[in-house]
């Protein structure tokens, strides 16, 4: 968070961002039983975006008064928590993809994160500072963790053979979950405390050569905002974001509507409601690449990108025990190609540890690629 930002976080928050959670939660409550009206959806509309906003601002508060890398969870898990909800909501409504959804909605959420976020990332961050550079062994270890859960849990179910299609056996999902958790615990311990350093932001010389950390002391920044100033941005963080999710599912009918009679295929369902619940972590990671702290904007990508997958899937499989009909996970031919491009590109983009803005663009390419072959299959 720049020095500006948290000087005014310590002053008192801006107005907006207080009222806007309460604000959007209560649209939620009053509109929960009847939103059927067209104008009553506009009104829903409006309170989600400006929720998200909202979260975005919050967040970036808490961040700044944990620190790094610890501040990139607090958006990354939250959210994925709230994925889960609407995932589990959705999946209760039943209709014909009901059994589809959670791995629609979660290979979303990996795509976003690893080419949308990512390229937008480097694309603003490279064109304001001609070079952007991060921790290629930290960033690395990210990415690692992220292909290994979307394999074990996205791929492999297509290739199993004690269950039919694309699903797991009710043994091969315990699994799934279980290194899931294993995985993203390992992960976090990594991040957070055996090796933070290397997710912390970095100095570059002109050449964008990693020099060492970001040093944010005694060069004109603001301490970070006080422990009740961070505990009510929490608050409010978790009150948006309860709303988010609330008001995507009052207009997820009218999306499944707005698809259906549009003749586009049902994943694009959950394509756009993994872009709603992401939107407030891409508008951070823009921030940040903005201020050239591109390792804390992969950090945002890559932890988001392992939340999704490695929290959703073993929450998913809990709830299995009350959800009605199967769960299938495996990715179709199409899918697991884009995967295994996105991977490929991912790779040569951290490689050198530090990236121009052709990186960025060839990843929002992969992107609007998968978003094109999602309504155009």
């Amino acid at each position: 968070m720049s020095a500006a930002a948290i000087s005014r976080q310590q002053r008192g928050q801006p107005r907006w961002t207080l009222l806007t959670p309460l604000l959007a939660l209560a649209v939620l409550l009053a509109t929960w039983a009847r939103h059927g009206h067209p104008l009553t959806l506009v009104l829903i509309a409006g309170c989600l975006v400006a929720a998200v906003l909202a979260a975005v601002h919050h967040a970036e508060v808490v961040a700044a008064r944990v620190g790094e890398p610890l501040g990139s969870l607090v958006l990354a898990v939250a959210v994925t928590v709230i994925e889960v909800g609407l995932i589990v909501m959705l999946m209760m409504g039943g209709g014909a993809g009901a059994s589809t959804y959670a791995r629609n909605t979660v290979f979303a959420a990996v795509m976003i994160t690893l080419n949308g976020i990512v390229g937008i990332s480097l694309l603003v961050g490279a064109l304001r500072h001609r070079l952007v550079s991060f921790n290629a062994s930290g960033s690395g270890s990210a990415l690692a963790t992220v292909v290994t859960l979307a394999g074990v849990c996205l791929v492999l179910p297509g290739f199993t053979v004690s269950a039919g299609g694309l699903q797991y056996s009710g043994s091969q999902l315990v699994f799934a979950a279980v290194a899931s958790l294993v995985l993203y615990s390992a992960f976090v311990f990594t991040q957070t405390i055996r090796h933070r350093d290397f997710f912390l932001p970095v100095a570059a010389d002109r050449h964008g050569q990693v020099i060492g950390l970001l040093d944010e002391d005694g060069d004109g920044h603001a301490d970070p905002p006080t422990g009740p100033a961070a505990a009510l941005s929490l608050a409010l963080l978790l009150a948006a974001l309860v709303a988010v999710v609330g008001l995507a599912k009052l207009l997820s009918p009218a999306i499944e509507g707005a698809v259906t009679g549009l003749g586009l295929p049902y994943p694009l369902v959950g394509v756009v409601i993994a872009v709603l619940v992401l939107a407030p972590e891409t508008i951070a990671a823009v921030r940040n690449a903005a201020r050239n702290r591109v390792q804390t904007s992969l950090n945002l990508a890559y932890g988001s990108a392992m939340a999704s997958i490695g929290l959703t899937i073993p929450a998913i499989a809990i709830a299995m025990i009350w959800l009605p009909g199967p769960l299938t996970l495996g990715l179709e031919p199409t899918q697991i190609v884009l995967l295994t491009l996105s991977v490929i590109v991912s790779v040569l983009t951290l490689a050198q540890g530090r990236a121009l803005p052709l990186q960025g663009v060839v990843h929002l390419v992969l992107l609007a690629t998968f978003l094109f072959l999602s309504a155009q299959p």
